[in-house]
């Protein structure tokens, strides 16, 4: 049997987006929803899935080679382990989510300070209480088993450190932000034992060149048209890329085909744009990966 690299997925909010990134990626994760071991379409991967929040721990400990998890929760776990990439993505968007500090929407408290010898609720308890202390703040910190936002609006604690995206919720709930403690993305991470062996620390790097250029792709689309040449100029001109379009002469003609790679919420103004200026055959197409 060949080596194998034991990789952890993470349940929960992030295991529907991660296994469609691995999709994208290359790689074909099936599972059952009550199997916690997914089955991959690569010999050289053996899957497990495992909450975010004790991922660390179990890379740290070398139960698992690698994983994915949330900055977050290397940061609570305070886990010695090697940090290989970072990704944006979550559950519902693109955007990293936010540890922030919230009090009933009616509270006089606008700063950290007001909250000196107050009861804080909050599932991120270790990187909680440094924070605070760090800030010169003395506050108690209890661990909150769910529902934390009711916590504070039924006045059962002076405050939480709840996490969000945007903080809609948060003041649907007709609670307040006041200060933020830290942004988290989702990271692929290693224990240091595997980041050490040769043909892990391989593989692990394969796997995350492709991640990051799946995550490249997102929101990407590819774009080829045919252009006569006394409009070339304008066309290229006109076209937004990551690098200077691709432009090729046709065959027999004096004609070029132009390549590029934009924006696809460029795409639905600029198309009509170049027809009119004189482009042809113009073709879009998804990308997968940009390496």
């Amino acid at each position: 049997m060949s080596q194998q690299l034991t990789f952890g997925i993470p349940k929960g909010s992030l295991e529907k987006a991660t296994i469609e990134l691995f999709r994208r990626s290359g790689w074909k994760i099936d599972g059952g929803s009550r199997s916690y071991f997914p089955s991959v379409d690569d010999d050289q991967l053996r899957c497990v899935l495992a909450r975010p929040q004790e991922m660390s721990r179990y890379v740290e400990g070398g139960s698992l080679d690698a994983g994915i998890t949330g900055k977050d929760w290397t940061l609570e776990n305070e886990s010695d382990i090697h940090v290989v990439a970072d990704f944006v993505y979550s559950k519902a968007s693109m955007r990293p989510t936010r540890w922030v500090v919230v009090v009933n929407g009616d509270s006089p408290v606008t700063d950290l300070s007001q909250l000196q010898g107050k009861r804080i609720a909050t599932e991120m308890v270790g990187l909680t209480k440094r924070y605070f202390a760090e800030h010169g703040v003395d506050v108690t910190v209890e661990f909150s088993w769910g529902a934390t936002e009711a916590k504070v609006a039924q006045g059962l604690v002076d405050a939480i450190v709840e996490v969000t995206e945007t903080g809609s919720t948060i003041r649907a709930h007709g609670l307040k932000i006041i200060h933020e403690i830290c942004e988290s993305n989702p990271q692929l991470i290693a224990s240091r034992a595997a980041w050490d062996d040769p043909w892990k620390r391989a593989k692990i790097e394969q796997i995350s060149m492709l991640l990051n250029g799946a995550m490249q792709a997102e929101a990407k689309v590819g774009l080829k048209m045919n252009v006569p040449k006394a409009v070339l100029d304008q066309i290229v001109k006109m076209i937004p890329s990551i690098t200077s379009p691709t432009v090729s002469p046709l065959y027999g003609s004096d004609w070029f085909a132009v390549e590029s790679v934009i924006a696809e919420h460029v795409v639905r103004d600029l198309i009509p744009d170049l027809h009119k200026a004189g482009a042809e055959g113009i073709i879009e197409y998804p990308l997968n990966k940009i390496i």
